[in-house]
């Protein structure tokens, strides 16, 4: 299974946006109650889903069923470019009715196919283990072929940039800047 540099570094800014939500300054648990507050701001967070994928796709936390692991391990190799449109993969991901409504707003948006793609990837990575091993393996292999993979590096930084400027737009917003 080979995870490509797109959803290496979504899935680590996913994992940080529900840990993010997770817990309050007391430290109690309010997922729940803050990923509600974040479905109830759909029509806003649609203006964010090209630039910060990773801060609207939580709100499809656990909305979704794989019926297709090897499908799921495939998405996963896949750059942004590269992936298969949302109506293509609806017999291996089910969706749970209560996020058909989240889905619906998406899909109305420019983009949203492929973002619900993303999204129902990231879920999935969510509940796999990071396979540290595999990704040290296949750093080795990037290293030993690096002319072949420079177009990588140029991603890792497009995918910074993009994350830089969805940062500056939400400070833009009144919102506080991620540290």
């Amino acid at each position: 299974m080979t995870i490509s540099p797109f959803f290496t570094d979504l899935r680590s800014a996913y994992q940080a946006e529900l840990d993010d939500l997770r817990q309050d300054s007391e430290g109690k648990d309010v997922l729940k109650k803050r990923l509600a507050d974040k479905r109830s701001e759909i029509d806003f967070l649609v203006k964010m889903m090209e630039l910060s994928p990773e801060m609207v796709a939580v709100v499809f936390h656990q909305a979704f069923a794989f019926s297709a692991p090897a499908v799921m391990d495939d998405l996963m190799g896949f750059e942004a470019d590269e992936l298969p449109d949302w109506t293509g993969l609806s017999n291996d991901i089910q969706m749970a009715p209560w996020a058909q409504h989240l889905a619906d707003k998406v899909l109305g948006e420019p983009g949203g196919e492929w973002f619900l793609t993303v999204a129902a990837t990231l879920e999935y990575m969510a509940g796999k283990p990071v396979n540290h091993a595999a990704q040290a393996d296949d750093n080795e292999d990037n290293d030993e072929d690096s002319e072949e993979f420079d177009g990588d590096a140029e991603e890792r930084a497009d995918a910074k940039a993009r994350k830089e400027a969805a940062e500056d737009w939400m400070v833009g917003q009144g919102f506080d800047r991620k540290e």
